[in-house]
């Protein structure tokens, strides 16, 4: 409402200086012609759909395309100390606004990071580059239980519920996956028509609150299940056991931004806090775990069925591993989320002291389950600050066989990371339900945004691939990354750790695995109880 009275006030104030100008001197007409100026930029900044910041905020706006401009000094300054305490760098931000806006991007004057500095990673090329494939890898998705498997993008958007982001965010984002035919996660706030009407593939997470699918007590209804996950875009199911920035709580959504909406398809009361349990109430061990993920393939119609964890205990994780070999089935992936995943409703302490990053819990869970047996057939999803090509590729050596964004979607779509989610007053409209805000953001023009940031960063990672001699990803080696751990030692990714054999874990466990595989039990999460 705001923004239409300053453009009325411009236009009242016009038209007052043009009456006196009539009588006066040269100095009111140059006034006027001054105002005649900012009311038509006013009215402009209304109408056009490309830039949602100037929608919310004619005139004023254009400050922050002209800290832009004058970059990397004052936009460095002015932007990026608003940005959240571990913000991307400015080169990583460049790269998705203008992958997203279809510029094709490159920075003068060679790299700005310190690649002599001790912890640099880098990507090792090979003087015979391998020709850069026509199509694109995919991933299939879908053990020995699944009827319905479903071919994933290396790079999709990762978790993000309605009620975080606005309707016509989640509406651009799912217009933008089904234009570049990758998937698009619900997050754990219910599946809503905003995820469906863009025609995207879908994968729908589901919560310890068993929102969208949970009866008038908060227990998981499995009759709201089966036919909300028999929609033909619902390709995949993830369950949520924990979250990368705020692993060990449940999720809150501020009573602001519960409106009568959210209410309803997430199935609690509107306008108060709505907080889901810090764990689930249908399963209680690993085992009852893994039969909870058989009951929803078989109620989903043998669709794919996996679980989302940020790693903390090895040995929670073992015990997960040893439930699917006694169960006799497994679920069909596993979403590894580091702890440097981002989220709008996570207390500091958690953000920056709970739970594993994305590397460590990355090769974690992919020695478990390669020491198990069980890695040909489950595959693993990385999420956590994934945004470029160089980002995929070092996923897949580390272990991962698809990545997930969720930050460099939003960026994509208009976010500029003003850290008003909380607020509900986002100033681009897409983490806020204020219908007045969300309204800036016009959705073919973001979708298209999205589609582009999403072909133009894989076909940055294949050549990437390409670039190291690798056709495929299955082509790729732990000794394509390096890492400099000294000012006078490099050693590769096969070097610095270690990695298991398929089946280790079940014939002989080394000894820096071997207690963790003792104590763990698919009876309990935790170490086995002392008697």
């Amino acid at each position: 409402m705001l923004r239409f009275v300053l453009v009325g006030l411009i236009g009242f104030t016009l038209v007052v200086i043009g009456v006196v100008a009539t009588v006066g001197g040269w100095g009111w007409w140059a006034l006027a012609v001054l105002l005649a100026f900012l009311f038509a930029v006013a009215v402009y900044d209304l109408l056009q759909r490309r830039h949602s910041v100037l929608r919310n905020y004619p005139v004023l706006g254009h400050l922050r395309y002209i800290f832009e401009s004058i970059r990397p000094e004052l936009q460095q300054y002015f932007i990026e100390r608003n940005f959240d305490g571990r913000p991307y760098d400015r080169d990583v931000r460049s790269i998705i606004y203008e992958r997203a806006k279809g510029v094709h991007g490159e920075l003068s004057f060679g790299t700005e990071r310190d690649v002599g500095a001790v912890g640099y990673e880098y990507l090792v090329h090979s003087t015979a580059p391998v020709p850069e494939p026509d199509t694109l890898p995919r991933v299939r998705i879908g053990g020995p239980d699944c009827t319905r498997p479903y071919s994933m993008s290396l790079l999709n958007v990762s978790a993000m519920s309605f009620g975080a982001l606005s309707a016509n965010a989640l509406r651009a984002l799912n217009a933008g996956a089904a234009r570049g035919g990758f998937a698009h996660d619900t997050g754990e706030g219910g599946l809503t028509p905003y995820h469906l009407e863009g025609g995207g593939d879908l994968v729908w997470e589901i919560g310890s609150g068993y929102f969208g699918t949970r009866t008038a007590d908060g227990d998981f209804d499995p009759v709201q299940f089966a036919d909300k996950s028999a929609h033909d875009h619902v390709k995949a199911i993830s369950l949520k056991l924990s979250q990368g920035a705020k692993p060990g709580i449940g999720g809150v959504l501020p009573a602001a931004k519960v409106s009568n909406e959210i209410a309803r398809y997430r199935g609690v009361p509107a306008h108060e806090k709505c907080v889901s349990p810090s764990a689930h109430s249908v399963f209680r061990t690993p085992r009852e775990l893994i039969r909870f993920i058989a009951t929803l393939r078989d109620l989903s119609g043998g669709k794919p069925i996996g679980f989302k964890l940020c790693v903390g205990s090895r040995i929670e994780l073992l015990a997960i591993c040893k439930a699917i070999l006694e169960e006799g089935t497994a679920p069909d992936f596993v979403v590894v989320d580091g702890a440097e995943g981002g989220t709008a409703a996570a207390p500091l302490e958690y953000e920056d002291n709970v739970g594993l990053p994305l590397t460590d819990g990355l090769m974690t869970v992919h020695n478990a389950l390669v020491g198990t047996g069980l890695r040909e057939q489950i595959k693993i999803g990385a999420s956590g600050k994934v945004a470029t090509g160089n980002d995929i590729v070092k996923r897949l050596i580390q272990g991962a066989d698809y990545t997930n964004a969720a930050r460099a979607m939003m960026m994509a779509v208009g976010c500029i990371q003003a850290q008003r989610c909380h607020t509900n007053k986002c100033p681009v409209g897409v983490a806020t339900q204020d219908p007045r805000r969300a309204r800036a953001l016009d959705v073919p023009d973001k979708a298209a945004r999205v589609q582009r940031y999403h072909e133009a960063t894989v076909r940055q990672a294949v050549q990437l691939m390409a670039s190291m001699g690798a056709r495929q990803p299955g082509d790729l080696t732990t000794d394509m990354l390096r890492k400099k751990v000294s000012p006078t030692t490099i050693r590769s990714y096969t070097e610095l750790y270690e990695w298991l054999r398929p089946g280790q874990l079940l014939a002989e466990p080394p000894k820096s695995w071997a207690s963790d595989w003792a104590a763990a039990s698919p009876d309990h999460f935790g170490p086995v109880p002392r008697a």
